[in-house]
């Protein structure tokens, strides 16, 4: 927990070192655009999943 912390820190020193401001950037819309869309995406994944192992499942159990 604590190496986590560490290169939190140490990432977030990184980048100001650079320049990038992390309000900046979380607000700007292009990336607020990017993490919809894999949000979407992982869902729909997700979904297409768990219908597939259910499905298999009940080809298993002989209910189809």
């Amino acid at each position: 927990m604590l190496k986590m912390v560490f290169w939190v820190a140490f990432g977030v020193l990184a980048l100001s070192f650079f320049g990038v401001s992390l309000r900046e950037l979380v607000q700007d819309p292009q990336t607020q655009d990017n993490f919809s869309f894999i949000i979407d995406l992982v869902r729909n994944g997700w979904g297409f999943l768990t219908g597939w192992v259910e499905g298999l499942g009940e080809f298993f159990r002989g209910e189809r």
